[in-house]
């Protein structure tokens, strides 16, 4: 046991020190090269810090604080200006409205949060806006901004000017340069490289050893170490070939989709929850898989970029491809989104806003977002561009409003014989229906008691009864109060307030003006101030009735205004018993279509009594009532047991394309209640060569913007996708600001180098796998990594040596697993039960790969959070990298560490070895992919003696 648990430590000591994918011998061993990792070339510091202002904090300030301090404003109050960092750490009056790092000194947070000053006058911001300023404080209060910087008017965006810089002119494939080391290159790549190192006077580093290269490309194209036998199957095979074999034999696993899908997850910002109550996305696995079979079975890239974006509108035939590229547009709805925000249209734009930051960040490295509120500051991106696009996806359904409103989910195709299945199975489940309604009828027939009942085929319009309605939450139906139509009504029971909804959905005949009316019975234990939200084609409004008061028409209805709707349209009215007191009444809404000259098209109401039989049929006896209540009951069991059993209908989390296009006015400072002049859809105009996609009159345009993003000659798609791949290879990009091509973001250290690969990777179809594998064989690639760098070039930036790399939090875990014998290889499918409502609290401890650990924005793994796992709720083309001592705690305490140790242990004691130093040979080779050296071995072997 002694030597056991001396194991456990010396394997878990092990397992801190291989952090890096490519271990290299240590000094002092043969074939060496420097052993500690330095750190690697970082992109512009706070980056993501400043996306988060940009994103987050400018458009609050812009929108609720420059009226009253910015340098605009004719009386500026309490001397506070926010237009500027400078203005929010001078403050005004009262001190400081800003101490980076210290939020409970921050004047501005206390203002937010109504603890002193009441800010903004109007009302208090939501909770979710005022944790972004706590973030924003505490992590440093990033913000570009400069005093004095000039107003929006006075800088014209010159749009052919703006094509002159480096990322918006067209790709064109560069000659290979001729180098003086003829025998050092392998490919074109290298010539490219080693052309810049010899103009700078450098030389490439040696190759790394073996065992560093079978490593560093297991890690890379796997995201695992190679165990031991793998190891010594490379070593040994020393023929021409046995490299170029690895790769091509990494490049067909399977496992290659898991570790390069876990990359695009990362853009793409994939969450399975949002934030805000926790709500779980059940579905959003569906496009986790999606993306990893897609980079397995190397579909190419404009083709997969098209899927996304638009996958539901292509003209497929094949059952696998329909699916899969309903699957696709997952992609669209992955945004953080304030769900429960009241402004359904201010939500829906700000749901446009994530697509277009996902959009333009993440497949064109373009800040778009930027000019929601103004022209974009830096870079040839006006005002109306952004609106052009947005138009584009507000054509497209993504959202489902309610109180808290939800995402949108499709039924999947399934096959012909499946739909036949289905179609008897709805058939079965409605004339069950029937024959229980009908017997409910029976059971409840009495006498018609006198009062104010009218049936809805005596009302003129359209009526949608509270039968007809769609509830959340338990209402129950009532005939109490005698004054209803139809055959009663329900109520809320004064219970669950805040938890349950009731929609009024009619079905139109034709575009036009109709009077909304809502019927309900009146009585003191009613609410007061009942709200009711009218969803048209002029937007969402709120009508407060007070249900204690008798109805003012026919003692049945109340008007909640006139309304144009249109058929093809959101038309509903919504009753929520938030913030309500006492029993809500909910009976029908009448839609009454109007004259030209606004009058509602009504007849003469006939009399209750008009159509009434003289001798009104008693109902049933009492022995006949208890049959038919037994027979009732008979069918309602059956029914439920039909419900259990129906034909599983898979569903996706998707979009709904529009029935015809939407153009956006521009949205004054972002405001989406102030607008502006109408903008025709369109693309950004800076990256547009040639005719600009037309767009349909009869759907969104998004399959146009689509194609246009996939065009060979698109000046940012192949460029962006490339560098992509190049830093998740060489850990640093070409252009080290993977998510900003723009005048702001940084320039290409090979610039010639990134034009050769863009346009390579058009030639070649748009290959991701044909890119990678050129890449990898490169001798660029087998470089070994140097702790010093050349001091004319101080950040490696000319790649004269590789870039040391740390492991991401996803490798460290799954290596783990592996070395443990614990990891479970099985791939795809649901990770969590479908019944999971919320994320908070929950757990993952399932030996799976860590791909498939949910992604749960209030409760990531751990290990993800200590070792830098990207921001699901941001587009992350770099993981930030950071050193910090949870780091080194996390390894040497943690639960899942120590436990994986254990396991490891067990499984080298287990293994057959000749003595214990082949023991100690084995662990270093499972950990760390190379053999001990001599100071090592005899370290291990003395700790473990004295341990024993």
């Amino acid at each position: 046991m002694k030597y056991r648990g001396a194991l456990v430590i010396a394997l878990t000591c092990l397992a801190c020190c291989g952090l890096t994918p490519g271990q290299e011998r240590p000094p002092g061993s043969p074939a060496e090269q420097p052993s500690e990792p330095a750190a690697s070339p970082q992109d512009a510091p706070g980056q993501a810090a400043l996306d988060f202002f940009e994103k987050k904090i400018r458009p609050v300030l812009i929108a609720h604080c420059y009226e009253c301090h910015s340098e605009d404003t004719q009386n500026l109050k309490g001397g506070l200006r926010v237009d500027s960092r400078a203005g929010l750490l001078a403050g005004g009056d009262s001190g400081p409205a800003v101490v980076p790092r210290d939020i409970e000194n921050s004047l501005l947070v206390a203002a937010l949060r109504y603890d002193s000053f009441e800010m903004p006058p109007k009302g208090k911001l939501p909770a979710n806006v005022i944790a972004d300023f706590e973030q924003w404080v505490r992590t440093g209060a990033a913000d570009p901004r400069i005093a004095k910087a000039p107003a929006t008017r006075a800088r014209k965006i010159d749009i052919e000017a703006g094509r002159n810089h480096w990322a918006y002119r067209p790709v064109k494939r560069p000659t290979v340069p001729t180098v003086q080391q003829q025998q050092w290159p392998v490919n074109d790549i290298d010539r490219f490289i080693l052309a810049r190192l010899e103009a700078s006077q450098l030389t490439p580093a040696t190759e790394a050893d073996r065992e560093a290269i079978a490593r560093r490309l297991y890690f890379s194209l796997l995201g695992l170490p190679p165990t031991p036998e793998q190891l010594q199957q490379f070593v040994e095979d020393q023929s021409p070939q046995a490299y170029e074999r690895l790769v091509d034999e990494l490049l067909e696993s399977p496992h290659f989709g898991e570790r390069w899908g876990r990359h695009w997850l990362d853009v793409v910002r994939f969450a399975e929850s949002v934030t805000l109550r926790g709500l779980v996305l059940p579905e959003a696995w569906r496009y986790r898989d999606y993306v990893i079979n897609a980079f397995n079975d190397d579909r190419p890239y404009d083709r997969f970029l098209t899927e996304q974006l638009a996958g539901d509108l292509l003209d497929d035939t094949s059952l696998e491809v329909r699916q899969r590229n309903i699957i696709a547009t997952t992609f669209l709805t992955m945004g953080n989104s304030n769900l429960e925000d009241q402004d359904k249209n201010k939500l829906e734009m700000d749901y446009v806003d994530e697509q277009l930051d996902v959009i333009g960040r993440g497949l064109l490295a373009q800040t778009v977002t930027c000019a929601r509120c103004h022209d974009h500051k830096f870079d040839p991106i006006p005002t109306s561009d952004y609106y052009a696009m947005g138009g584009i996806l507000k054509g497209v359904q993504g959202l489902k409003h309610a109180n808290v409103s939800r995402w949108v989910e499709v039924p999947l195709p399934v096959s012909d014989a499946q739909q036949q299945q289905q179609k008897q199975h709805r058939q079965q489940v409605a004339q069950l229906e029937k024959s229980i309604a009908a017997l409910k009828k029976q059971v409840g027939k009495k006498t018609p008691p006198a009062g104010n009942i009218v049936a809805a085929k005596d009302l003129p319009g359209i009526v949608v009864d509270d039968t007809q309605a769609k509830k959340v939450g338990v209402w129950q139906d009532s005939q109490f109060v005698k004054s209803f139509v139809n055959d009663g009504y329900c109520h809320d029971q004064a219970m669950n307030k805040g938890k349950k909804t009731i929609t009024f959905i009619p079905e139109l005949p034709h575009d036009g003006r109709y009077e909304v009316r809502f019927s309900y019975s009146h009585s003191s234990n009613r609410p007061p101030d009942l709200p009711i939200s009218v969803f048209s084609a002029e937007g969402e409004k709120v009508v407060h009735i007070n249900q204690t008061k008798l109805p003012p028409i026919d003692g049945l209805f109340i008007s909640l205004g006139t309304y144009r709707f249109e058929a093809a349209g959101q038309s509903y009215v919504l009753v929520s018993t938030a913030g309500t007191s006492g029993s809500v009444i909910a009976d029908a809404v009448q839609f009454i279509p109007l004259n030209p000259d606004g009058t509602p098209k009504i007849a003469p109401r006939k009399p209750p009594e008009a159509d009434a039989p003289q001798d009104a049929p008693q109902g049933p006896s009492a022995q006949e009532r208890k049959a038919l209540k037994q027979q009732l009951a008979s069918q309602e069991s059956e029914l439920a047991a039909l419900r259990k059993a129906a034909p599983s209908s898979p569903m996706a989390i998707s979009v709904v394309e529009g029935s015809k296009g939407v153009d956006l006015p521009i949205h004054i400072r972002g405001n989406v209640h102030n607008l502006g002049t109408v903008v025709p859809r369109g693309v950004l105009q800076v990256a547009t060569y040639g005719e600009p996609p037309r767009m349909p009159t009869d759907g969104s345009g998004r399959l146009e913007l689509a194609r246009w993003m996939a065009n060979p000659q698109h000046p940012l798609t192949s460029r962006v996708f490339v560098n992509r791949v190049w830093h998740w290879l060489f850990g640093s990009g070409l252009v080290r600001t993977v998510d900003n091509f723009g005048t702001t973001g940084e320039s290409p250290s090979h610039p010639q180098l990134l034009e050769y690969l863009a346009s390579q990777f058009v030639q070649h179809d748009w290959s991701v796998k044909q890119l990678i594998r050129e890449l990898v064989l490169s001798r660029t690639y087998r470089m070994a990594a140097l702790d010093i760098s050349p001091a004319n070039d101080p950040e490696n930036r000319l790649l004269s040596h590789m870039n040391r790399q740390r492991l991401d939090a996803e490798s460290l875990r799954d290596a783990m697993l592996l070395m443990a014998g614990t990891l479970d290889r099985t791939m795809g499918g649901r990770t969590f039960p479908k019944t999971l409502s919320s994320d908070y609290g929950f757990s993952f401890d399932q030996p799976r790969r860590s791909v498939y650990a949910p992604v749960f924005r209030n409760s990531l793994p751990e290990i993800f959070e200590a070792f830098d796992f990207a921001n699901p709720s941001m587009v992350t083309g770099r993981r930030n990298v950071s050193t910090v001592a949870p780091q080194a705690l996390f390894f040497m305490n943690h639960p899942l560490v120590r436990k994986q140790s254990e396991h490891a242990a067990t499984k080298l004691l287990a293994e057959p070895a000749q003595d214990q130093q082949a023991r100690i040979q084995r662990a270093y080779l499972t950990t760390l992919s190379r053999q001990p050296t001599s100071n090592e071995l005899e370290l291990s072997a003395n700790f473990l003696t004295a341990a024993t």
